[in-house]
């Protein structure tokens, strides 16, 4: 679906809404602005002397303007969502852009130069029937072979039809078909390439669901097809078992088998990863372990999230016959009276990745994560995060990154 079909689907119903519009359609509705600030520096630690890029670093301001409604009255309900989004530059970009907060300039400062300002309009026309609904135009969503990616000033979105549906028991099913995609620092849609793998495509189609057996296990299974580049199966299942008072163990297994589609290149991965997680308390310990086999590296949609235990702040752990275990602590300083803060720091380390007809590949990861929320008065949901990341690599670039997000949401009905 291009952007003047959705714009056209939108403005068409819109014109209906007065006539048919009922309490439960503007009752149910709800609206906030999010204002989001975000310093990123990324320095490159591996470069050659002469290099002329040794970091970026930009700073930029967003706005996310959000319209939720909700549905008419009648077997069939209708509705209408609606997301505008700007982001303006504070500082940065001038050699040092390249960050994707914001737009590229490719015509200053050798091509490391970025854009002053962007903006976004996202809509969604959508109907409702029982608990299966039906959305079309802008698509904003999470699932094991295609998730929107939201690490940036603006979030990325898709261009497509969904169906979600919960009307039996337990069972939660998705389905859709995607025609584009737009980058998180991009105004416009653009096809889909293979993330390190190539090809291009306007057709990406997905189908699966989730039982929940009980409500600590649940088992998945999903389809998706780039069309003439990759299909992809993946299964998995997620236990949790409730130990004594304030302790559990939850497991989380995944497996997932790519190959070549159409008239694409011959393509063979396997993904098998998994992960441990034990609470105690305001505690959590974690350890996950990611094996990748076969030919090529892990496919999926560039500039969407991979569904993988190691996806984490900068590297993916996807690389050629990689093999790749992760450390991982958690705490909530609610424990200790100091509700709304929270602290994350994990460490992982890859090898096995073949490397010019080798499998001398090896890299590490280390992130440490600090969050704070104020839970109540004047500046309450006013929201302070500090992301820190250091890479270190024998086959690819040495890294050192800092992100400050700061954000604030208002409701505003």
């Amino acid at each position: 679906m291009s952007s003047k079909k959705t714009l056209a689907t939108f403005s068409s119903c819109a014109l209906l809404f007065p006539v048919v519009a009922s309490a439960d359609f503007l009752a149910d509705s709800t609206a906030n602005l999010e204002l989001r600030n975000f310093y990123f520096n990324r320095d490159f630690r591996n470069g050659p002397p002469t290099a002329q890029r040794h970091s970026a670093a930009e700073w930029a301001q967003g706005a996310l303007l959000r319209f939720t409604s909700g549905y008419t009255e009648g077997t069939v309900g209708f509705g209408l969502d609606a997301l505008g989004m700007y982001g303006f530059k504070l500082d940065g970009g001038d050699g040092s852009g390249g960050t994707g907060l914001l737009p590229a300039d490719l015509s200053s400062n050798n091509g490391q130069g970025s854009q002053d300002e962007y903006a976004k309009l996202e809509l969604t026309a959508k109907a409702k029937v029982s608990q299966t609904i039906l959305k079309i135009g802008s698509l904003a969503f999470r699932n094991p072979v295609a998730q929107s990616n939201d690490t940036r000033l603006l979030p990325s979105t898709f261009e497509g039809a969904m169906v979600t549906s919960s009307d039996i028991d337990n069972l939660a099913l998705q389905a859709g078909k995607l025609r584009q995609i737009k980058f998180n620092s991009s105004s416009n849609y653009q096809d889909f390439t293979g993330n390190r793998i190539g090809g291009q495509s306007d057709d990406f189609r997905f189908a699966g669901g989730t039982y929940s057996f009980s409500k600590g296990l649940s088992t998945s299974l999903f389809y998706g097809n780039l069309e003439d580049v990759y299909r992809q199966v993946f299964a998995g299942v997620v236990y949790e078992v409730p130990l004594a008072k304030g302790q559990s163990l939850k497991f989380d297994l995944r497996y997932a088998k790519s190959q070549e589609d159409g008239s694409f290149r011959d393509l063979d991965n396997r993904s098998a990863n998994g992960q441990v997680a034990y609470t105690l308390g305001s505690h959590t310990f974690t350890a996950a372990y990611q094996r990748m086999s076969g030919d090529d590296p892990f496919p999926y949609i560039a500039n969407s999230d991979p569904f993988l235990v190691n996806f984490v702040q900068i590297n993916d752990f996807a690389n050629i016959d990689e093999r790749s275990w992760q450390l991982r602590y958690d705490y909530n300083f609610a424990a200790i009276g100091l509700p709304g803060l929270t602290f994350m720091t994990r460490y992982v380390s890859g090898d096995n990745v073949q490397v010019n007809g080798g499998h001398a590949g090896k890299e590490w990861e280390r992130n440490t994560d600090i969050g704070y929320t104020v839970q109540s008065g004047a500046l309450k949901n006013l929201g302070v995060k500090v992301r820190n990341a250091t890479v270190r690599s024998n086959f690819g670039n040495d890294l050192d990154e800092t992100r400050l997000i700061v954000s604030y949401t208002w409701g505003l009905w």
